[in-house]
């Protein structure tokens, strides 16, 4: 069969790209199998959807495959109409939380006509083979689908355990060159090189999440947290130094330290490894504390440039029904400790529970202005398959739940106000807290980025 794949664009008011890694993998079993590939990369092109229409009315294709997280719904559901304008008997395919979230929601409403659901690996060329041999499509594990009788679940596909059986995705399959000389303004500050030298890229060391909390949704949600071995990690590493030059990785995780031992073994394996590169990551928010430091000097200098943890919240009570492991009092000893190793530090927030008041968000950005950091903030954004998102369904705060799909965007903009405080009061009380953690840091942010503040993430230790 000829497969199209397609690298929506989520965010075209950015001037960044960020290799996508999911798609990557999927590409790379569909080009190790027997079927032919294309791929259009709307993202790295920044591609209208009048252009992605033009470019595939030259293609032939039998299918095509998509996927994005929930918040791009209304992509998802445009470039599906487009592909059924453009070739009506081409079959649509979904992944990612778009579809694994809201599967039945997606196909009522869109013109996608499978719903791949969780890891796709290996469910895809399944799936491609089936549909290419006429089989039915209910001997395909981990998927829904349309049919005559309406839309039809199957049994759900076991995980991967040893995720250093997936092979890597194949680079090649995309326009490396262009990811790499982008790659740059994806790089936060401080450049630990002049930023035009960076070429940086993502890397996966993980699937899934140690914790469960009820603001989040991601593809793997259900299933146990897996991690690759280090030896798998660094060859990969080389393999992207050797072949394109690569100085830099984020490692592109729900969380990639979880304990002592795996952060232990990780950094052990760059030292023997003798590669040289600077790296991002993201860890527990009390992982560490002043008793670590000689692994903290270590992870410093195997080229760690900082570490991104979330706090979410500083009230004990908000941080209870988010589910979140978490006392505000070893995060704060974790950031200490960091600075101490001087490893940048970042942190995110989850603002608007039901119980948020004035108080509690002064509380929570209290912390963050104490401890010199200007956080990641953000609102509360109900995502499907979640406990609050059910939350909602079930106080009639979400009503219409396509009309809230279409409306979805980023975490910055409040769209639902879950708490009792006036949305005008609400949105400003955060913006003045981040006005005066900004005016205490001396930034160069203005007023109108305090939310969307771009590539900067902590201020650097002098």
């Amino acid at each position: 069969m000829k497969i199209l794949l397609i690298n929506v664009c989520l965010r075209d008011d950015v001037d960044k790209i960020l290799f996508p890694v999911g798609l990557g993998y999927i590409a790379s079993a569909i080009s190790s199998s027997r079927h032919e590939l294309e791929i259009i990369d709307m993202d790295a092109h920044r591609m209208s959807y009048e252009q992605l229409e033009e470019k595939m009315r030259h293609l032939d294709f039998d299918v095509v495959g998509l996927g994005c997280i929930v918040t791009g719904y209304k992509i998802v559901k445009t470039i599906s109409e487009i592909v059924k304008k453009v070739n009506k008997d081409a079959l649509v395919i979904a992944g990612n939380s778009v579809a694994s979230s809201i599967p039945e929601i997606l196909l009522e409403n869109t013109d996608v006509d499978i719903a791949v659901i969780g890891e796709g690996d290996h469910t895809i060329v399944e799936l491609l083979d089936a549909l290419e041999q006429g089989s039915d499509l209910k001997e395909v594990k981990g998927i829904y689908y349309k049919s005559r009788e309406g839309i039809k679940a199957t049994p759900g596909r076991k995980i991967v355990d040893n995720i250093d059986d997936i092979p890597l995705p194949n680079w090649t399959l995309f326009e490396m060159e262009r990811y790499l000389t982008k790659s740059k303004e994806y790089v936060s500050e401080p450049y630990p090189m002049p930023q035009e030298q960076i070429r940086a890229f993502a890397v996966n060391t993980a699937r899934g999440c140690a914790f469960n909390c009820t603001f989040c949704y991601h593809v793997f949600k259900e299933d146990k947290y897996r991690f690759r071995s280090t030896e798998n990690i660094i060859s990969e590493i080389r393999e992207l130094q050797e072949r394109f030059g690569v100085n830099y990785i984020n490692f592109w995780d729900e969380l990639t330290f979880f304990s002592k031992k795996q952060t232990h073994d990780l950094i052990e394996g760059i030292e023997k490894s003798g590669l040289k590169f600077f790296w991002t990551a993201s860890c527990r928010g009390n992982l560490f504390t002043n008793k670590d430091m000689d692994l903290l000097k270590r992870i410093k200098a195997a080229g760690c440039v900082g570490l991104g943890y979330s706090l979410e919240s500083a009230n004990l009570d908000i941080l209870k029904k988010m589910n979140k492991k978490l006392d505000p009092n070893d995060f704060i000893k974790q950031k200490k400790a960091l600075d101490e190793a001087r490893i940048i530090t970042w942190t995110s927030l989850v603002i608007g529970y039901p119980e948020e008041t004035k108080e509690t968000i002064n509380q929570t950005f209290d912390l963050c202005y104490e401890n010199d950091i200007y956080p990641s903030a953000g609102f509360l954004l109900p995502q499907p398959g979640t406990p609050i998102y059910q939350y909602c369904l079930e106080n009639n705060i979400i009503t219409n739940e396509e009309e809230y799909f279409l409306d979805m965007g980023d975490r910055q903009d409040l769209r639902i106000n879950m708490t009792s405080i006036p949305q005008d009061e609400l949105e400003d009380c955060v913006n003045q807290n981040l006005k005066r953690i900004r005016d205490k840091l001396d930034l160069d942010i203005t007023d109108a980025q305090l939310l969307k503040s771009g590539k900067y993430r902590a201020k650097a230790k002098e």
